[in-house]
């Protein structure tokens, strides 16, 4: 993606899975917007978007991190939100046996004594590839892919959501369930 696009993305996500209230923005309880009332607040606070530019955003964006609704007057986050009175709707589902998590080696020793915690937001992020795994730790300086055992995780009664766009969400992730290298 350009800068733009890359700016746009960032500020889509700010508001549409943090802060809403930066620019007046009301979501709905499902983390709806409605996509006139986003593109004339923006505009109101020094952020010129376009509806055109917008859908480019969400059509190129590599990791689907939004969606238009069916009838392409609303929009939202597909994930990520920290906004407690966001609840997209997610339906439990089982996951693969394992499942993976990118982070720094800088948070490895903390993982290691509190286990994986959704910190500010909803829920702890894992993927069901190592690959994505990597580019998500990458993010935050050097990369480290721990496992998760899902399987023995949902064998005890924890759940598990996928959003639209693939990722896996849960509440927490014990170390006991956590494989390090």
């Amino acid at each position: 993606m350009t800068d733009h696009l890359v700016n746009t993305s960032k500020f889509l996500s700010l508001i549409l899975r943090h802060a809403p209230e930066k620019i007046g923005l009301a979501l709905d309880p499902q983390g709806w917007a409605d996509i006139g009332q986003l593109l004339a607040l923006a505009a109101q606070h020094g952020r010129s978007l376009s509806r055109e530019q917008l859908d480019d955003v969400v059509m190129r964006d590599s990791k689907t991190r939004y969606a238009i609704s069916a009838d392409g007057l609303r929009i939202r986050a597909n994930q990520g939100h920290s906004l407690s009175a966001v609840d997209i709707g997610l339906l439990p589902s089982t996951p693969p046996a394992m499942l993976f998590h990118g982070t720094a080696s800088r948070f490895v020793d903390a993982i290691r004594d509190g286990g994986l915690l959704a910190g500010s937001r909803n829920h702890v992020h894992l993927s069901s590839n190592r690959e994505t795994a990597v580019a998500v730790g990458a993010r935050h300086g050097k990369p480290v892919v721990l496992t998760v055992d899902a399987a023995a995780m949902l064998a005890q009664g924890h759940v598990f959501y996928v959003s639209d766009n693939g990722v896996w969400l849960t509440q927490a992730v014990p170390v006991a369930f956590i494989g390090f290298p």
